[in-house]
């Protein structure tokens, strides 16, 4: 296999169809990752040098996507650590001003006229005043499960946000390789242009020298102008995807980038496909999240039929002042002690709800649900590893199948480049003619386009594999294998 910088070579006119649809096929994956982080004016453009490492690091810190979910994640680790809040009492103090509607009239006999029994009518004040301090705390089984429950939400979520993270250096690295294919792409159809461009200029010659028709002259020079709009598509290719590539990690949309190359030449891995699917059913980032969540569940679950199925234990105290009923809180002095009654009460409480033993309840629903939650999720995690299994095998077999493939591809290219080179001499001592040289000139280019696909694509289906196992990226590329 070769390095990218090789790729950098002539091409012919009728090869810039096949480029443009590599290009198309180059963007449409990048191309999700197009979100808005942060905004330039134009005309401002920044210059950065940039490592695929590098590359990965900033996405990592300025993804917003990756901001959001560490939020999140702060939210579930906050409840965690302060589970133990729910073992504090519920306080609360409340203060009473009421009105009667209707004043109350107090009638009786005055006992200390006697021996003369004298009666009396007292209109009671119609405003009442009182203050309460109280003290709730339940105790029950379901409490601690709930404790734990937080516990694994938190770990889940930090599974989560580690599964981003690495979908985030995912993508990173296959744009970033994009890119620096496009970037060769674009180099190669540029000496196709140059040499299009002497290829008219030599036609010229040998017609003005009476050694070619005029017509040969006028073909070379439309293969010329044909190249310029293609030459600007792909350019634009370039624009885009490096704006969303500068978006993705960031940055302004019309920094420039200055990539450090990347080796080509990776070692062919050694495929044994059933200790792959076994690394990858145990350790793909994907699995571990839906364990973590079914593991979640089922906590809550058990947290939930504690609750239901369990007695509660209450304890309660509670501390009231009432002003006294026969004084007006607007004319009495409030401060006296003497005009408050004081009240309250300590108090113990079991009991249990009987809604939740009967299933088409509240209660029951709940139960119900949970227990559906928890079925999805364990089909969506047996569905996933049987993904990952066809998955593996599918990349293992598609590396092969490239493998044995670039060893062709190369030695074709080989050939192609001494075939062309050889009817281009023989062009110029007008022994071949000018559809010779560009048919010689179009089957390299198509050689070497093919060959550069083939890298790609072995490029970015290490990426995915590596992802699918949960070694860290560029272990099988630099390595051939894992370690267990």
């Amino acid at each position: 296999m070769i390095r990218f910088s090789r790729f950098a070579r002539r091409r012919a006119p009728g090869v810039i169809h096949g480029l443009l649809l590599a290009s198309v096929f180059f963007c449409a994956v990048p191309s999700i990752y197009s979100q808005e982080l942060k905004t330039a004016s134009p005309g401002n453009a920044a210059s950065i040098s940039l490592s695929p490492d590098a590359a990965v690091e900033m996405a990592i810190k300025n993804n917003l996507n990756l901001e959001s979910a560490r939020i999140g994640l702060d939210i579930k680790k906050r409840k965690s650590s302060l589970a133990w809040n729910q073992l504090l009492p519920a306080l609360g103090v409340t203060g009473t001003m009421a009105r009667d509607n209707v004043a109350t009239v107090s009638q009786g006999i005055d006992f200390t006229a006697l021996p003369n029994l004298v009666p009396y009518s007292l209109t009671l004040p119609q405003w009442h005043l009182n203050g309460a301090f109280s003290a709730t705390l339940d105790f029950s089984f379901a409490l601690f499960e709930g404790m734990k429950s937080y516990r694994l939400d938190y770990e889940a979520g930090l599974i989560g946000l580690e599964k981003a993270k690495l979908q985030m250096e995912q993508g990173v690295r296959k744009m970033y390789n994009s890119i620096l294919l496009l970037d060769a792409n674009a180099a190669l159809l540029d000496e196709s242009f140059k040499l299009s461009k002497r290829q008219a200029d030599i036609a010229e010659a040998n017609y003005r020298a009476g050694l070619a028709p005029r017509l040969t002259w006028l073909q070379a020079q439309v293969a010329v102008e044909n190249l310029k709009p293609s030459i600007n598509d792909l350019e634009n290719s370039i624009k885009g995807l490096k704006g969303n590539f500068a978006l993705l990690l960031g940055l302004p949309y019309d920094t420039v980038f200055v990539l450090d190359p990347v080796s080509a030449d990776n070692p062919f891995i050694k495929s044994n496909v059933a200790e792959f699917i076994s690394r990858a059913v145990s350790e793909k980032p994907d699995i571990h999240e839906l364990q973590a969540n079914i593991l979640t569940l089922q906590s809550q679950k058990k947290a939930l039929s504690m609750q239901q199925f369990t007695p509660f234990l209450r304890l309660g105290w509670s501390l009231s002042y009432l002003f006294n009923p026969l004084m007006d809180p607007f004319k009495d002095d409030l401060f006296t002690a003497d005009n408050w009654n004081k009240g309250g009460n300590f108090s113990v409480t079991l009991g249990m709800s009987f809604n939740s033993l009967l299933p088409f309840t509240k209660e029951g629903q709940q139960r119900k649900d949970m227990e559906a939650a928890i079925q999805i999720q364990s089909l969506q995690l047996t569905q996933k590893i049987r993904e990952t299994e066809l998955e593996i095998y599918i990349k293992l077999s598609s590396l092969e199948k490239i493998r044995t493939s670039a060893e062709v591809q190369q030695a074709a290219v080989n050939l192609a480049e001494q075939t062309y080179r050889l009817t281009e001499e023989a062009y110029r001592a007008g022994l071949q003619d000018f559809q010779a040289v560009q048919g010689a000139s179009l089957a390299l280019d198509q050689a070497k386009l093919q060959l550069l696909t083939q890298q790609f694509n072995y490029l970015n289906d290490l990426i995915d594999l590596e992802y699918s196992l949960g070694v860290p990226f560029g272990t099988l590329s630099s390595e051939g294998t894992f370690s267990k």
